[in-house]
């Protein structure tokens, strides 16, 4: 537990310029923005921009003024998925050495809330981009969908295994074996996204959930992160005996001294992420 209090001190954070991404870390206090920007081929998911999503992450992570992150796009789409031409003439062998799906993996352990803010096409790469967020925030004009089908290929990403788990067996297996798109009204109630806004306002609608992350306490966010995840890739046998685990490690951190020592004394909280 010691090692998880240290782990919380201040750092100073050197991030890098990238061309294919946006991140500003101090977006707003306690909220970082990473901004996908391919405009021009509507975010496809090419192979530079996925290192440097992850590079970026990996910065964000250890960034302890950092305690929510928002992925983003723009308003006609957060990603259209994978940037076909890149894979156009690749044979199995060439994609088992490129192992592009790694940087997929490190990005699914990443410890801090993840929201994706997300407009317009929501599709292959980019729905399972969004699933592997935290929580999803759309805006009214968004499309949700695996299209990989009607190109011969499949998900690589996550889409069969994630989309099943957010929406159940016939509906993943509709919307998959189809490659049919859902609309954003229809997501939320598949319960595929969170929350559904007009397109001017779907931005701040992930920044609300994102401001009230950031006044809790960040180690216990964290350890409750990580118990869902559990929840979301295990047995429920082992994510109880995952869960109080983490619950009993709480007991180790200021932030759970002051968190009940301020209900006792009717005063809001002050967390320092000890």
């Amino acid at each position: 537990m010691t090692g998880l209090v240290k782990a919380s001190v201040a750092k100073t954070i050197k991030y890098k310029q990238y061309q294919f991404i946006k991140v500003d870390p101090n977006y707003e206090e306690g909220v970082a923005l990473v901004t996908l920007n391919r405009p021009e081929c509507h975010n496809a998911l090419s192979l530079s921009l996925m290192e440097e999503l992850g590079d970026s992450l990996v910065a964000l992570d250890k960034d302890s003024s950092v305690k929510v992150v928002i992925i983003t796009g723009n308003e006609k789409a957060f990603s259209v998925g994978a940037d076909l031409k890149e894979v156009a003439t690749s044979s199995t062998t060439d994609l088992l050495i490129i192992d592009q799906f790694s940087i997929w993996d490190e990005m699914g352990r990443f410890k801090k809330p993840l929201i994706a803010a997300v407009s317009g096409w929501v599709v292959g790469g980019g729905c399972e981009l969004a699933m592997l967020c935290d929580m999803v925030v759309a805006s009214e004009t968004s499309k949700f969908g695996q299209p990989e089908i009607r190109r011969g290929i499949g998900s690589g990403a996550g889409g069969t295994q994630r989309m099943p788990r957010a929406v159940g067996k016939a509906k993943a297996m509709e919307i998959i074996l189809t490659g049919d798109y859902v609309d954003a009204s229809e997501a939320l109630q598949m319960g595929l996204i969170n929350r559904v806004y007009p397109v001017e306002q779907f931005l701040e609608g992930a920044l609300k959930i994102a401001r009230k992350i950031t006044e809790l306490p960040p180690l216990a966010v964290r350890l409750a992160k990580e118990s869902v995840n559990k929840a979301f890739n295990s047995t429920l046998s082992d994510g109880l005996t995952f869960e109080r685990k983490n619950y009993y490690l709480t007991f180790s951190t200021e932030d759970q001294k002051e968190g009940i020592k301020a209900f006792i004394e009717k005063r809001k909280p002050v967390y320092t992420g000890h």
